[in-house]
C-alpha cells in the first residue's frame, strides 16, 4: 500500500501528463481522453454547458466501455467536491464511466484519506487535473460560520469539519453574504493546500498537472472558476 500511494496531484491552469501504462487501452471508436490539463478542463467546461442547457449526453455507458473497464481505468481529471446530493460531480460534468475519479467531503474538507486518495489519481493513474468544487448553499460552511458566531461546539465528529473549514470564514461580510463569500474562500483554501503538497507542487511545477478551484451555483447549474 504505501508503494502504491507514492504519488501526488494538484490543480492549476494548463498542464499535461502522460497515459499510465496500467491504464486500460481505450475503445478504438471512443474520441480521444483529455491527456493534458487543458485538454480536461475543456471537456469539463462542455459537460457542464450541456448539463445547464439540459443536453446531457450520459457517455461512456454502453456495454463495450463497461467491459473494457473491466481490465483497467484511466480517468482524466479528479474531482474534490461536497457531499451534497444536489452536486453530483459526473452528472454536473456530464461524465460517465471512468472518466472522473470523485472524492467527496462535507465542504470539501481534507484529512489524510483525502489527500491519499488524490494522490492515488495523480501519482498511480496519471491523472492531469485536480478540480476542487465547492457549491452555493454549502450546509457544512454554513454550519461552520454558525458555530462560530455562537461559539457552540457540533456533535461527534462534525465539529472536525467546521474546525477546518473554520480558517475560511470572510469576517468582512455577514449574514447570508458571509456564509456566500466562505464559500468560494474555503475552496481556494483548500486548492491552496493542495497545491502546497510537495509532489504536486512538483507536476505542477513542471505543467503535468493543474490544481483549480470551481463553484457550483444551484441556481444557474453553471460551474464557475475561482480566481
Amino acid at each position: 500500500m504505501r508503494t502504491a500511494l507514492t504519488g501526488a496531484a494538484a490543480l492549476g491552469a494548463g498542464l499535461g501528463a502522460a497515459r499510465p501504462a496500467t491504464a486500460a487501452t481505450p475503445n478504438r471508436d471512443a474520441p480521444p481522453r483529455p491527456v493534458t490539463p487543458a485538454e480536461a478542463l475543456r471537456e469539463l467546461a462542455a459537460g457542464n454547458r450541456r448539463w445547464r442547457a439540459f443536453r446531457e449526453r450520459h457517455p461512456h455507458e454502453d456495454p463495450t466501455l463497461r467491459r473494457t473497464l473491466a481490465t483497467g481505468q484511466h480517468p482524466f481529471a479528479v474531482v474534490l467536491g461536497c457531499i451534497d446530493s444536489r452536486v453530483p460531480p459526473e452528472l454536473v460534468f456530464d461524465q460517465g464511466l471512468g472518466d472522473l475519479m470523485t472524492v467527496r467531503t462535507a465542504g470539501e474538507v481534507l484529512d489524510e484519506a483525502v489527500l491519499g486518495s488524490v494522490a492515488y489519481g495523480v501519482l498511480e493513474l496519471a491523472i492531469p487535473l485536480v478540480v476542487v468544487l465547492g457549491h452555493q448553499s454549502c450546509g457544512a460552511v454554513r454550519a461552520a460560520v454558525e458555530a462560530e458566531e455562537s461559539g457552540t461546539r457540533l456533535p461527534a465528529h462534525m465539529q472536525y469539519l467546521v474546525d477546518q473549514i473554520g480558517p475560511a470564514i470572510d469576517h468582512g461580510k455577514e449574514g447570508d453574504a458571509r456564509i456566500d463569500a466562505t464559500v468560494s474562500a474555503n475552496v481556494r483554501l483548500v486548492r491552496s493546500r493542495l497545491a502546497a503538497e510537495p509532489e504536486l507542487a512538483a507536476r505542477i511545477g513542471t505543467g503535468e498537472l493543474a490544481i483549480v478551484g470551481t463553484r457550483y451555483e444551484l441556481t444557474t447549474q453553471a460551474v464557475h472558476r475561482l480566481a
